[in-house]
């Protein structure tokens, strides 16, 4: 009976110390079997879960995937692996995943220096800002539209032009001032801008046109004679 007592203190003895190592995160023991981190983030701040284990990668830390940025309506961003983002697989293709976009990765793609940006796949224009009356969304450098992109006619009519104007579209000019000159109905840029020397529209001489229709074929008109002088009388270098 004595020998069973004496044995049995010997086991706890040797057992003890086992549970007190095992009290630390395995990760966290000195032990030859230890993971190789050459496969993880460097660092992980703003826009990282690093309590998540990305078994694909064979390391902690996961991406967190900004809603916008990926195919599932998610209100939240989603923690995604490396091999998952790399696949693109339920990612929006319109998004940079690369980005960081406050608390969370993805930013829409841009282009041209900020004045297009990625919708459908395609890069539209970014406008700047008051030109839309109903923007979807703001970026960086401007508004854009997910809808039909706006027409000259449409723009032409708040006195805008679908023109490069800094990093964005859209530069506004003084209806009294120019003539916003558009060209097929679906055209987003106008076709010319008229400059109309400060004329008073209001009080127009006798036989002065009094429609749009009407000023487009004076002007078409005094085109042709100024083109036709300067081709008579100036000689070409």
């Amino acid at each position: 009976m004595k020998q069973k007592f004496i044995l049995c203190i010997a086991m706890l003895a040797a057992v003890a110390p086992v549970a007190a190592h095992c009290a630390t995160p395995w990760w966290q023991q000195p032990t030859i079997c230890r993971l190789n981190p050459a496969n993880c983030y460097v660092g992980m701040g703003a826009g990282y879960d690093s309590g998540m284990w990305d078994a694909e990668s064979g390391c902690w830390g996961m991406k967190l995937i900004c809603p916008d940025a990926t195919t599932a309506a998610d209100s939240e961003p989603v923690a995604m692996g490396r091999t998952e983002i790399a696949s693109g697989v339920g990612i929006n293709r319109d998004y940079d995943t690369g980005v960081l976009n406050g608390d969370c990765f993805g930013m829409r793609k841009t282009t041209a220096n900020g004045s297009m940006a990625s919708v459908d796949g395609k890069f539209v224009n970014v406008w700047c800002t008051g030109v839309l009356s109903n923007p979807d969304e703001t970026v960086a450098s401007g508004e854009i539209t997910l809808g039909a992109q706006p027409t000259c006619a449409e723009l032409a009519r708040d006195g805008y032009a679908g023109v490069l104007n800094g990093r964005c579209y859209g530069k506004f000019y003084n209806l009294s001032e120019y003539y916003i000159e558009c060209g097929a109905a679906s055209d987003t840029a106008p076709s010319r801008l008229i400059v109309l020397n400060g004329a008073d529209y209001e009080n127009a001489a006798p036989g002065a046109p009094t429609t749009a229709a009407d000023a487009k074929t004076k002007f078409d008109q005094m085109e042709s004679v100024s083109k036709t002088h300067r081709e008579k009388y100036f000689e070409k270098k």
